[in-house]
């Protein structure tokens, strides 16, 4: 099988025949840890492994490369790389499987305002659908692992905030939360009205990790009652909503 030819860094002063060998034992160094790990592998898990002189950007190009023609591609996702299945293949490699259970329409709501307001409270999710927002829709989304208690606002009451997960950009194919849609390719796809109110703008998303000057860190005992208890709970929002 024929690999992409390694790119020479002109400061490596190894004989050339000693770098091409780094080179291939790298790359297979990098395939066998994606293989085998069961999510994304972020460059600070990789380089450890890899010869002194790794240039990681070349590697990943040359994987990437040989992998774009086989049934299993090299992936960018939640700031690392993974295998996937080639997107032409899914629907071949996918069997009988149990029904997926459905997000309500509120639920996708609430996870798109998460998605580009992180760091939000209920409050906030609440003022910006317009509606109140059930706890249970929170809790449903919690439970899918796509959204996180990030921490709690320093306001009145101390609200949890919440922001989404690397689960989050796995399952949606993204590699950061940045890479999500904007403005004009909304509009574009016609999933926004083009007459938009005058000053119209949607937030840059952001799931930096670290907590803002406005929220503080949770207690411990904040992820005991993260979820409303099972019995009589519904993924629907209550009565009031529209």
């Amino acid at each position: 099988m024929n690999r992409p030819a390694p790119r020479i860094d002109l400061f490596d002063v190894r004989p050339e025949d000693e770098r091409a060998f780094a080179f291939a034992r790298d790359l297979r160094v990098i395939e066998a840890l994606l293989f085998t790990s069961s999510g994304p592998v972020e460059a600070r898990a990789l380089k450890p492994h890899l010869s002194k002189e790794a240039d990681l950007g070349a590697l990943m190009e040359a994987l990437t490369a040989d992998y774009a023609r086989r049934g299993v591609n090299v992936m960018k996702a939640a700031g690392g790389w993974m295998l996937g299945t080639a997107p032409d293949l899914a629907r071949v490699v996918a069997g009988p499987l149990p029904e997926a259970r459905k997000l309500s329409r509120a639920a996708i709501e609430v996870l798109a305002i998460v998605a580009y307001h992180q760091p939000v409270t209920r409050a906030e999710i609440e003022e910006i659908r317009g509606v109140s927002t059930s706890k249970g829709t929170l809790d449903v989304l919690l439970e899918t692992g796509w959204v996180r208690l990030r921490g709690r606002r320093k306001a009145p009451g101390r609200p949890v905030t919440y922001g989404t997960t690397p689960a989050f950009l796995v399952q949606f194919g993204l590699d950061a939360v940045q890479d999500l849609p904007g403005l004009d390719e909304m509009k574009g796809a016609g999933l926004i009205d083009g007459r938009l109110a005058a000053g119209f703008a949607m937030p840059l998303p952001s799931d930096d990790p670290s907590l803002r000057e406005d929220e503080e860190a949770l207690e411990p005992e904040a992820l005991d009652f993260a979820l409303s208890p099972p019995p009589d709970e519904d993924d629907s929002d209550t009565p009031d909503e529209a």
